[in-house]
């Protein structure tokens, strides 16, 4: 994955991390519309993990 698309990646998780909507489906959806490679199980444990930390 490049790091154009995990900072995107990341974007999209910290905005609709806290917004009512599924921030796990657009991690599914963004790399899907753009015609990215699905960044994996790895990756989106990660995102979550680093949204915890920050909130904590």
């Amino acid at each position: 994955m490049e790091i154009f698309q995990s900072i995107i990646l990341g974007i999209v998780q910290g905005l609709g991390e806290f917004l009512p909507i599924s921030s796990t489906a657009h991690l599914i959806l963004v790399p899907y519309f753009a015609g990215w490679k699905d960044p994996g199980l790895a990756f989106d444990v990660a995102m979550h993990a680093g949204t915890l930390l920050a909130v904590i």
